[in-house]
């Protein structure tokens, strides 16, 4: 009816980092792009000029101009906003509406009225943004048809499963979501603001103030080879009018790239007797700061299993308030089981799917196995499984999404225009539960 052949379905994955995009049927999302959005305020909007394929969209509303996409280039006064709350829910439509804009126009370069688009949605989402998204849809960008499904589900879908219970760590916080059947159980879900936002925050904390090693982004230094090729001069430069918020996006991204390159697990629960002997690595900040990196490497990911290691880092008030109030990772999945249906709890044992940004550290899956099985019932398998694939584990909610909307089967179940206008947006509820 819709996603056929003749027209490709567009799916569309907006995350709490990234934004994830691209045709159903494909294997990869087409545009990948930070869900973080830039801002000036009319009266700064010629400081913000440039030439380039950055997107300005102006709203009359709010009198701002956003830049998505497009946060490699400094702007003086230039904040940054992201479209979700602290609870991981769609919340600021103006930012919303700005990234939907570029995707469609800019990444994808399609007329929307001419493909139904596919959106993922946190499992948590409520009726009134459901509603919100749709009515933002048709009357925005008038696709001929919408469905919106839950990442939980969508993400199950990717690993050919109806039934499994899904673990995903995104960079707003953890959701565990048991699917059965194809249909996430709402009233099991667990969720943690804990995700891998806050693990970069705890590294930089930790660089900046345990360390006293300064985090400079890149646009505060010049580095000038010197004669022999191999050693650089490194000079600062004095950017004073730059928005905090923009600094701090670009320090997290160097902490990001240092959780990614040296951080992992250990085997089973961390304690710094047995690991004070670890060997550290060596990491070089972009201004040729070389600093080791001991213990923290497991010390820190740990957090995810146990935060109340929080306290043994010294950060005081400066740490995370994310990681203060979470509960570790087995236990998210153990209160979700508890309140799942005592029939299908065995299955869901057997059926844990690892995903999400955040669940890349090396040895998470097995540690989180491990656990598992020390909490299960002695009868029952514990499984977790999880994609060897990087880019697959990212993107699941992006891949269950391409395989659902280009299956035949699927083409009945669409959300029309023409039922949108006869029935209105509260018809969502019942075409996408």
């Amino acid at each position: 009816m819709y996603g056929g052949d003749e027209v490709s379905a567009i799916v569309v994955d907006l995350g709490s980092s990234t934004v994830k995009a691209g045709y159903a049927g494909e294997d990869t999302p087409k545009a990948v792009f930070p869900s973080t959005v830039g801002w000036l305020a009319k009266d700064q909007e010629s400081a913000g000029k440039k030439d380039g394929g950055d997107v300005e969209m102006k709203d009359a509303g709010d009198g701002k101009t956003y830049f998505v996409n497009d946060m490699s280039y400094r702007r003086d006064h230039m904040e940054l906003a992201s479209p979700f709350n602290d609870e991981g829910l769609l919340e600021d439509w103006d930012v919303v509406e700005a990234i939907w804009a570029h995707t469609l126009r800019k990444r994808l370069v399609v007329e929307p009225n001419e493909h139904p688009i596919l959106m993922g949605e946190p499992v948590h989402t409520t009726r009134e943004s459901r509603e919100k998204m749709v009515e933002l849809l048709f009357e925005k960008h008038n696709p001929p048809a919408v469905f919106l499904a839950k990442n939980p589900v969508l993400t199950s879908f990717a690993s050919g499963r109806a039934t499994s219970m899904v673990i995903d760590c995104g960079g707003s916080g953890t959701t565990v979501a048991a699917v059965h059947d194809g249909y996430a159980l709402q009233k099991a879900v667990t969720r943690s603001p804990l995700g891998g936002d806050a693990i970069t925050d705890v590294i930089l904390k930790h660089l900046e103030k345990k360390k006293k090693t300064p985090v400079k982004p890149r646009y505060e230094f010049k580095r000038t080879a010197r004669a022999d090729g191999e050693t650089f001069d490194v000079a600062d430069v004095k950017c004073p009018d730059v928005a905090a918020s923009y600094r701090l996006f670009k320090q997290r991204e160097i902490a990001a790239d240092l959780k990614e390159t040296v951080c992992r697990l250990s085997d089973s629960a961390f304690s710094d007797a047995e690991n004070q002997n670890m060997p550290s690595m060596q990491y070089e900040l972009p201004d040729g700061n070389v600093i080791d990196v001991g213990v923290e490497r497991y010390k820190i990911p740990e957090l995810l299993f146990r935060p109340d290691l929080i306290d043994g880092f010294g950060l005081g008030a400066d740490a995370p308030n994310a990681v203060k109030d979470a509960k570790g990772l087995s236990q998210l999945v153990l209160d979700n089981i508890n309140r799942c249906d005592v029939d299908v709890r065995k299955d869901l044992f057997g059926g844990m799917l690892l995903a999400g940004g955040g669940s890349l550290f090396p040895q998470l899956r097995e540690r989180l196995e491990a656990e598992l099985h020390d909490a299960a019932p002695t009868n029952v398998r514990v499984k977790v499984t999880a994609s060897q694939n990087a880019v697959e584990r990212k993107f699941a909610t992006w891949i269950g999404g391409s395989i659902l909307a280009s299956l035949g089967s699927f083409q009945q179940m669409w959300m029309s225009k023409q039922e949108y206008e006869e029935h209105g947006a509260n018809l969502v509820h019942r075409k996408c539960p």
